[in-house]
């Protein structure tokens, strides 16, 4: 079978990717050959064109998220059958193609009532999510949440999972066209984090209790100054860098006085570890079947214009997330 893949021969940027006709070898006996129908887009992509997460080898295919249909499946394959929808997220990197050939393990399968585009959405996204909220802290009534890019593609989705558990959520965007965006997503509040301080603002919110919970991909200096508007043993997740590099946080800041934590955590390691990949999807699927996780797609481009499609994601001028059809 012939693959169109979308590959980068160095790491110069987004702007190397170009498509490549591939001939996909025989399906392996553990294996299935999935026909690809929407692929997801995230910032681990425009790291992997920059060489910050180096590919196996150049040339080579970016990606790490994906959803398509099952075309032939190998001699030992019991878990999947022709025809079946499937999802996955995480490495082999190569996401980016008409066409894979990919282990059945690592593979999930979609409901009937999740679009493959929402798929493409949810495997990382909304894994991270669940990821944030069984492994890393269980929010309920009573909790509070502050999230920051909470009109992106994760920020949406996690707004509404935090949401159903019963927690306050505040939320920071970088735009007033963002703001009715995170509200509907389920931020109680929305701060316009250039235009106020977020930290003065969180401790106003909260009549200087803090949140017991921060979660941020921003990196710099986002994650350290949170630690001055959270409870005492409150948690601060950082989930990437879209911004700066991460700074230093030294631990005699953390405790005992002001007793708090910091992870970070990685949803390629929740994904492999979680005992049932697809008892966990599952219930994030039923997160987004209830209503309270809205995946919210911004923009649909080809996948041949994936360079476009890191183009707009780095601007930072996209709300929710960005989708290629192959």
């Amino acid at each position: 079978m012939q693959a169109t893949e979308m590959r980068i021969d160095a790491y110069d940027g987004s702007e190397r990717l170009h498509p490549v006709s591939v001939a996909l070898g025989p399906v392996g006996p553990n294996e299935v050959l999935l026909r690809q129908t929407a692929v997801g887009v995230n910032f681990h992509d425009i790291y992997q064109t920059k060489g910050i997460f180096p590919l196996p080898q150049l040339p080579g295919p970016v990606g790490i998220e994906g959803v398509g249909v099952v075309e032939a499946v190998g001699a030992e394959v019991r878990s999947l059958r022709i025809g079946d929808r499937i999802g996955y997220a995480g490495p082999p990197f190569g996401s980016y193609a008409s066409a894979r050939i990919l282990s059945a393990e690592k593979l999930v399968r979609l409901p009937a009532h999740i679009s493959d585009e929402d798929a493409a959405v949810l495997m990382l996204k909304g894994m991270t999510a669940h990821m944030i909220f069984s492994r890393v802290r269980r929010l309920g009534p009573g909790d509070s949440l502050l999230l920051h890019s909470a009109a992106g593609g994760l920020g949406v989705l996690m707004a509404g999972w935090a949401k159903a558990l019963g927690a306050r959520v505040i939320g920071t965007v970088g735009g007033r066209h963002k703001i009715d965006i995170a509200r509907e997503a389920g931020c109680d509040e929305v701060i316009l984090y250039k235009e106020q301080d977020f930290v003065a603002e969180t401790l106003r919110l909260t009549d200087g209790a803090g949140v017991d919970m921060v979660c941020e991909g921003i990196g710099g200096d986002v994650l350290t100054r949170s630690l001055e508007c959270m409870k005492p043993f409150g948690v601060a997740v950082n989930l990437g860098q879209t911004g700066a590099p991460l700074g230093r946080v030294a631990l005699a800041d953390l405790g005992p006085r002001r007793s708090l934590s910091v992870a970070v955590p990685g949803v390629f390691a929740h994904m492999r570890t979680v005992p049932d990949l697809q008892a966990a999807a599952d219930e994030m699927f039923a997160m987004a079947a209830s209503g309270a996780v809205k995946p919210r797609i911004g923009l649909r481009l080809p996948l041949t214009d994936a360079a476009e499609a890191h183009r707009r994601l780095a601007s930072g001028d996209t709300v929710g997330a960005i989708v290629l059809v192959p």
